[in-house]
């Protein structure tokens, strides 16, 4: 899935703790956003992925072309167990990227304890109901 040019601006301009999801959301920052995110270390913006089978090198692309800031990319692919696939996985790596798929809640608990440690953390996170 690409990017929708329309998500090209961070809703935030730097990371933040995600403070909560469900109901097809997030909070971070005092603020709540509908659909899926793409938290990465220099912002927060909204990501077009609506399930896990949607997360290509497209929809990778903001977390490709920052792969130097980042350490670890956790994707949160929803409620269900999900296997990133190997062609995305060695992409990942060839970036020098540690990729690891989690449910949405677990990401999102993962990604706020290596923010706090001030880790170079991603987090591509999918909406869940």
């Amino acid at each position: 899935m690409e990017r929708d040019p329309a998500h090209d601006a961070p809703h935030l301009p730097h990371p933040a703790p995600i403070e909560s999801y469900g109901n097809g959301g997030f909070r971070f920052a005092g603020m709540s956003h509908r659909g899926s995110l793409l938290c990465l270390p220099h912002g927060i913006w909204a990501s077009p992925v609506k399930r896990a089978a949607d997360i290509t090198e497209g929809a990778l692309d903001l977390v490709l072309t920052q792969a130097a800031t980042i350490d670890h990319l956790l994707i949160g692919a929803g409620r269900d167990p999900w296997a990133v696939p190997p062609a995305l996985r060695a992409r990942l790596r060839l970036s020098g990227l540690t990729v690891e798929a989690m449910s949405t809640g677990v990401a999102i608990s993962t990604y706020n304890i290596l923010l706090g440690e001030g880790r170079r953390v991603a987090a591509l996170l999918v909406a869940v109901a």
